[in-house]
C-alpha cells in the first residue's frame, strides 16, 4: 500500500501519544513535513525575528506512524526514496547555540548572531548570497530528525541524538539509503521531521538549511533481531566529487578543539569575501568535517573541506 500523511506533528519523544497512521510491512509513505521552526521562519523573515523564536516549537515531527507486528527486539527498515521541497530554506545563527556559540571573538571575527539568510531552491540546487560571492549549493536533502519510540515513559528533548535515532543530522539519510531503526515498543511508533535541504558534515552553526518538504520511503519490519542503536547502509558519498577544495586542518590535543580551530580557520579565509557570521552560516551547510588522523599522540587533526565549485567566482587559501 502507498499512503500519504500531512504534517500533524509533535515535538517530544513520548511513547504515550496515539498513532496518525497505521501501516504494514514493505508499505510506501509520502510524508510532509515541517522546517525546524513549525512555521516561525517564513521567507520574508529578518534576522531579528530569529530573537523571538518560540523554543517550545522547535522540531516538530510528523508521526508517529503505527507498523503493524512490530514488537520490541525488531528493527525497521527505512528506504529512502524520494524527497520534494518547497521552493526554499533557510540558515541562522541563533545567540547562544551552535559549536562556536561559548567563544568570545574580538573583530574581525565575530559570529555571535542573530544572522539568517534564506534559500531560492529548485530541484537541484540551493541560491543565496554571501558577502559579494554568488554561492550554489548541490540538494542533497534529507531528515535530520527520524526515530522510533523510546520505551521509557515521558516527554523528552527531541535535541540529542539517542538510541532511538533522532536528531542525529547525518546528511547520507538520504535517497537511497537503508536506516534501520530499533522497535522499543510496540507498533514502532515512528516519527521524521526538520528536513534539510543541504548540510556540511558537523551542521556547525546549529542550523542547516531548513525546509519543509515531501518525503517518500519505504518502511520494513525485521523481527526478531535485537538491535539496540540505529545502523544505516548509505550509497557513494557525494561530498567529495566536488573538482577542489580549500582544506583547513584543526591540530591539537583535544578533537573538540581540533574542530574549532579547522572551522575558525575556514571562516577566516572565507571573511574576506563575506562578514564571519556569513562564513560560519556557510560552512555550517557547505563544509565538511574529517577526522584525519588519531594516532599521533599528543595531537590529532580534524580537516575542515570547503568546496570552492559552489562559488561563481575564484576563491584563494591565501
Amino acid at each position: 500500500m502507498q499512503y500519504t500523511i500531512h504534517a500533524v506533528t509533535h515535538n517530544k519523544w513520548d511513547n504515550s501519544i496515539s498513532p496518525v497512521l497505521t501501516i504494514s510491512d514493505g508499505d510506501v509513505i509520502t510524508v510532509e513535513t515541517k522546517e525546524a521552526s513549525d512555521g516561525q521562519v517564513t521567507p520574508n523573515s529578518t534576522p531579528q525575528d530569529l530573537l523571538k523564536l518560540d523554543f517550545s516549537r522547535i522540531h516538530p515531527l510528523t508521526g508517529p506512524i503505527e507498523v503493524r507486528g512490530a514488537e520490541p527486539g525488531d528493527a525497521l527498515e527505512i528506504e529512502f526514496l524520494e524527497f520534494k521541497n518547497k521552493g526554499w530554506g533557510w540558515t541562522g545563527v541563533l545567540p547562544g547555540f551552535g559549536f562556536l556559540a561559548d567563544e568570545q571573538y574580538t573583530a574581525p571575527i565575530d559570529v555571535l548572531g542573530p544572522a539568517l539568510k534564506i534559500w531560492r531552491a529548485d530541484e537541484n540546487f540551493a541560491y543565496a548570497k554571501f558577502g559579494d560571492l554568488e554561492v550554489k549549493i548541490p540538494l542533497n536533502p534529507f531528515p535530520g530528525v527520524i526515530g522510533t519510540a523510546l520505551p521509557y515513559r515521558g516527554k523528552l528533548s527531541t535535541i540529542p541524538p539517542r538510541e532511538n535515532g533522532g536528531n542525529m543530522d547525518i546528511k547520507h539519510l538520504t535517497v537511497g539509503t537503508k536506516l534501520y531503526l530499533p522497535v522499543f515498543v510496540k507498533g514502532a511508533l515512528l516519527s521524521i521531521g526538520d528536513t534539510h535541504l543541504a548540510q556540511g558534515d558537523g551542521e556547525v552553526c546549529g542550523t542547516a538549511i531548513e525546509a519543509p518538504m515531501e518525503v517518500t520511503m519505504r518502511v520494513r519490519l525485521i523481527k526478531n533481531v535485537g538491535l539496540t542503536q540505529p545502523m544505516f547502509i548509505a550509497k557513494k558519498v557525494k561530498e567529495m566529487e566536488y573538482n577542489e577544495y580549500i582544506a583547513y586542518p584543526g591540530i591539537d590535543n583535544n578533537l573538540w578543539i581540533a574542530a574549532k580551530k579547522a572551522i575558525k580557520g575556514i571562516i577566516s579565509i572565507l571573511s574576506k569575501y563575506m562578514s564571519p557570521v556569513e562564513a560560519y552560516m556557510l560552512a555550517s551547510v557547505a563544509v565538511n568535517l574529517r577526522v584525519s588522523e588519531v594516532v599521533d599522540v599528543p595531537n590529532w587533526i580534524v580537516t575542515a573541506y570547503l568546496p570552492k565549485d559552489i562559488f561563481n567566482k575564484e576563491v584563494e587559501l591565501l
